[in-house]
């Protein structure tokens, strides 16, 4: 009986020493389809830790902007000449918005029908404002979709993972006929480790995701806001064309 203990043990030791319980050591020892499952996994949390920080950056970054230009708009100075000095390469989406309602609304003064068609003017204007709004959005909300994706599907997929890896240490469980903790643990590691991969990369795509969902909708509804006001402004002017 000692002898058979002695030998057990022997095996126990064998068994830890050969299955290293360190992340890197969980996952060189692991399967190979396990393997796939974190590099999957290790790609897509490096792609969204790397969309989170552009993200933070793009959005203060627009608003600081946004600032500016609302600056420079309510000051009380011409609006055309902020259209000349920002026109022809607006530097954001504020910009942007305003530069396209100027413009439609310099063609029709160039061609001499600010006045004479003051409703299909102003429709015009607001319907050029709010595609530029649209487009401007959606170069503002790329890749949200890919963090919405990682956040919904990561821990499927280290879940998956998981099970794999379950499965291959039952076989081999079972081929060995060697039950002891020694011997299952490594193997269950192995799989579990997939497992806190996929929440290491679906938390921080969820909760990245609805926070920038959140300031993209405020900085949208900014813009519409803007938008309303520019071109109630414009609907000033053409009364007071019209009443002329």
């Amino acid at each position: 009986m000692d002898a058979l203990q002695t030998a057990q043990l022997a095996g126990n030791a064998a068994a830890t020493t050969a299955h290293e319980i360190t992340m890197l050591g969980l996952f060189w020892q692991a399967d190979a389809v396990v393997k796939i499952v974190m590099l999957m996994l290790i790609v897509a949390s490096v792609w969204c830790w790397a969309i989170i920080i552009e993200k933070l950056m793009r959005i203060r970054r627009l608003n600081a902007q946004a600032d500016a230009f609302e600056e420079a708009f309510w000051s009380g100075g011409s609006l055309d000449a902020l259209y000349d000095r920002i026109g022809q390469a607006p530097a954001d989406p504020m910009a942007a918005t305003f530069a396209a309602g100027m413009r439609e609304w310099r063609h029709a003064a160039d061609r001499g029908i600010a006045g004479t068609m003051k409703g299909s003017l102003q429709q015009r204007v607001e319907r050029v404002m709010a595609v530029t709004i649209g487009r401007e959005m959606a170069r503002a909300e790329r890749y949200m979709t890919f963090l919405a994706s990682v956040g919904s599907t990561a821990p499927f997929i280290g879940l998956f993972g998981t099970v794999w890896g379950i499965m291959n240490s039952f076989t081999s469980i079972a081929g060995s006929g060697n039950t002891s903790l020694a011997v299952v643990a490594p193997g269950i590691a192995e799989a579990l480790f997939a497992t806190a991969m996929g929440l290491l990369a679906a938390i921080p795509a969820v909760l990245s995701y609805n926070k920038f969902s959140t300031d993209l909708g405020r900085y949208a509804d900014r813009l519409d806001t803007f938008s309303g006001e520019f071109s109630a402004i414009l609907s000033r002017h053409l009364e007071e064309r019209g009443a002329a």
